[in-house]
């Protein structure tokens, strides 16, 4: 996979024309964009059809879905009518939940003639570090125990692959083999920020550890010349690759 083809740029802004801004400039950069909950709930679902209007092809669109089966999979049907390249729900959500989803998915996909997108499950958000995990959610395994034991069930469920953060790379990737995707927020590079994640590493970390496609945003679009920012970015790939 070329260094390029692994990074997802995230949109995250309120207004269509800063959208398209960031994907007309940067498409040659990164190889997807995503559009998460910020974006559509401001601009409507319209704005997949104007992303590929300024040349955009591959579409992450971050629903992080979480409802009973039903709901779950009458909103997958809709999404399946896109031609989005991948989405997501919640692995918490249940092996039933998920199921359903990837049924719908492939099912509509079909009826359609369109390829299905592919389904990812959410493990942890790595905005939550592991004494939330413990005190606040009450789940008493580590967060690599846990992170593996949700992708083992988006697996058997019939899911893609997972969003987990770098420091559970390893186990998800020993758990479910290398045909499984692995797609990683939260990844930094030297020197960066941090802001609200705290389970990080660099590009060159995670693609080492086994990442497939890494989600990188704000060292990206909030430096001083973003093109240059990702070039770096791909130099740190490349060398790992």
């Amino acid at each position: 996979m070329n260094p390029q083809d692994r990074i997802i740029l995230p949109l995250d802004v309120d207004n269509l024309p800063d959208a398209l801004h960031l994907a007309s400039t940067l498409n040659e950069c990164v190889g997807a964009f995503k559009v998460g909950l910020e974006l559509v709930n401001a601009v409507g679902m319209s704005v997949f059809d104007r992303l590929r209007e300024v040349g955009v092809d591959r579409i992450f669109y971050d629903a992080k879905l979480h409802d009973i089966p039903n709901t779950v999979a009458g909103a997958m049907r809709s999404i399946a009518k896109r031609n989005l390249w991948m989405t997501n729900l919640h692995a918490s959500g249940g092996l039933r939940m998920i199921k359903a989803a990837a049924d719908a998915l492939h099912e509509t996909a079909s009826q359609n003639e369109l390829p299905p997108p592919l389904l990812l499950g959410v493990t942890l958000l790595t905005s939550i570090a592991e004494e939330e995990l413990r005190n606040e959610l009450h789940v008493s395994l580590p967060p690599a125990d846990y992170v593996k034991s949700l992708a083992k069930m988006v697996k058997d469920a019939g899911g893609d692959g997972v969003v987990a953060s770098p420091r559970e790379i390893e186990s998800v990737r020993e758990a479910c083999g290398k045909d499984f995707l692995i797609v990683t927020p939260g990844v930094r590079p030297a020197g960066s920020a941090k802001g609200d994640q705290r389970r990080t590493l660099t590009p060159g970390e995670a693609i080492r550890l086994g990442a497939d496609y890494l989600v990188i945003g704000r060292p990206i679009t909030a430096a001083p010349n973003p093109e240059q920012a990702a070039e770096r970015i791909l130099e740190e790939i490349a060398a790992v690759s």
